[in-house]
């Protein structure tokens, strides 16, 4: 496959090396275009030596070849990466005053970008309008990752995995996700993130170690899959990502009365929030002090409601959402195994997929890395999906996306 792999001129692009020895490795032909300001990034020689081809970004080079024109008529897939406000400003406006431009208007081959930039800049209504024209001509434009960006930045506008794009690409290239095509389009999604926190003194309260990171890729991926996103925020330690309908939540009894709300009025429901299984009896709304006494409080706990098992029993009377997906966090103990343990939660719940996950002090909470078994009540084999939180998460998106199209309901 002869590929254009066209630079933006990003602190990411040093990232993209990566993606062009996945694309090379592979065995195919791939003509690196960078940006002039990209070339300040990382340089000519690089992408040179990786490539294996000369490369260039001036039109007024080897003229006689018209390789402005040629690059792009000749091109199967043209990647662009890190695609930059800039960039995406001047494709969508139909400029061509630069190779990669100009090869960008004369080619038929499909195109995919992956975005990179800052928070603000991703979230601006001309970038937004830019994306959409874009996407509306037929080139596909993933959605950023939500992570750390240039300086101490954190939130949506960071360049997807070099795996992720060279995913998206060869999908795009096959036909198993034609350009534009957005397999949520016409659809809703109530996602929930974070960790819940009970209150035991106006200062203190139980929580859990989730950080939101697997709620909000879930989000990013749905969004990307074309689904309108409610998502339903608990504490976390990322922002949410651009684009949802927001709700803000601190308890379990919050969250279960967002979700019920919003569920009910939705194709599918993600639960990815960490929920607290217990409650204190009572708060004091004064603080707890240690007593001179040296005697220790005691703390009763009570039980929280079972979200997950309310929202299966609701879809009994209402209908909706047609697929709902738990998430386990599982241990294991000296009775049973995290999957044995998953698989007799699934039967419980009644959900229709159960993302387990085995969890501890290293493991998954807080982490950019995960490993999940998906466990679908169908009867399907157990699926183990490694990764970082955004390709497990298009995994389990996709798993929805198949399960709402099996399940017959319209968008």
């Amino acid at each position: 496959m002869r590929i254009i792999l066209g630079v933006g001129g990003g602190i990411a692009a040093y990232k993209v090396a990566s993606l062009l020895r996945l694309f090379t490795e592979a065995g195919h032909n791939v003509t690196v275009i960078p940006t002039e300001a990209a070339q300040r990034f990382v340089g000519t020689a690089t992408w040179e030596a990786l490539s294996g081809n000369p490369v260039s970004n001036s039109v007024f080079e080897a003229v006689d070849q018209v390789r402005h024109v040629r690059l792009g008529q000749e091109a199967d897939l043209v990647v662009i990466a890190p695609a930059t406000a800039d960039l995406l400003a001047r494709a969508a406006a139909g400029m061509a005053d630069d190779l990669l431009t100009g090869s960008l208007l004369v080619t038929r081959a499909p195109v995919v970008f992956a975005p990179a930039m800052h928070t603000e800049m991703w979230q601006h209504p001309a970038t937004a309008a830019n994306v959409e024209t874009l996407r509306r001509r037929g080139a596909v434009v993933l959605e950023p990752a939500v992570g750390r960006l240039t300086g101490t930045d954190t939130g949506p506008g960071r360049l997807p995995d070099p795996e992720i794009i060279y995913a998206a690409a060869l999908k795009v290239f096959s036909g198993q996700a034609a350009p534009g095509a957005r397999p949520l389009a016409g659809r809703t999604l109530t996602i929930t993130a974070g960790g819940t926190r009970e209150p035991l003194d106006p200062v203190r309260f139980l929580g859990n170690r989730s950080s939101g990171k697997q709620g909000v890729a879930l989000a990013a991926a749905a969004l990307e899959a074309g689904a309108t996103v409610h998502f339903i925020a608990a504490h976390m330690d990322v922002p949410p990502p651009a684009g949802v309908e927001l709700t803000l939540v601190e308890t379990a009894e919050e969250l279960r009365e967002a979700t019920l709300k919003l569920a009910q009025h939705s194709d599918a429901l993600i639960m990815a929030a960490a929920v607290a299984d217990f409650r204190p009896e009572s708060v004091s709304e004064t603080k707890v002090k240690k007593r001179d006494d040296g005697e220790n409080p005691v703390i009763t706990l009570t039980r929280n409601p079972d979200i997950l098992v309310e929202t299966v029993q609701q879809r009994r009377t209402l209908g909706s959402p047609a697929v709902i997906v738990g998430f386990a966090a599982e241990t294991g103990d000296e009775d049973a195994t995290p999957l044995a343990h998953g698989l007799r939660k699934l039967q419980r719940k009644g959900c229709d997929l159960l993302v387990l996950n085995r969890v501890g002090r290293s493991l998954v909470f807080g982490q950019d890395s995960t490993e999940i078994t998906l466990l679908d009540a169908g009867g399907a084999e157990p699926e183990t999906v490694k990764g970082t939180k955004v390709s497990v998460a298009q995994v389990v998106v996709q798993r929805v996306a198949e399960a709402l199209s099996a399940a017959g309901k319209p968008a």
